[in-house]
């Protein structure tokens, strides 16, 4: 009986690593709550509304801008700008796949990415 749970045991730890993640893709409603406390005094974080920093990009247009995804690793390192409102802070990995998450939300169905501008 009890080599009976320790199989049981170790097939479910078996599965649970060779199974995607749980919430893999991140959740965007942790990431909408790390948008809520750390980037909403400067950034619009929703579908609607002005950035209360003008020069602060919003969140529903960094997808014109960037490939959300490619954000993941200055979120890890630490975001650092030119100007000195933006604070400087950095996300774990979890952070990082759920924020990402909540961006990918933002972005309408079917809406192409805008090419980057180029220096001329």
């Amino acid at each position: 009986m009890a080599r009976s749970y320790v199989y049981a045991a170790a097939a479910g730890f078996v599965l649970a690593a060779a199974s995607p993640a749980l919430g893999e893709g991140g959740n965007p409603q942790l990431g909408q709550r790390l948008a809520q406390e750390w980037c909403s005094k400067c950034h619009a974080i929703g579908r609607f509304g002005d950035s209360p920093l003008q020069l602060a990009p919003p969140f529903r247009q960094l997808h014109l801008r960037y490939n959300v995804e490619d954000l993941s690793e200055s979120l890890a390192e630490g975001i650092m700008v030119g100007h000195p409102t933006m604070p400087q802070f950095r996300f774990d990995a979890d952070q990082i796949e759920n924020f990402i998450s909540y961006l990918k939300s933002l972005e309408p169905p079917g809406e192409e990415k805008e090419q980057e501008p180029k220096d001329e």
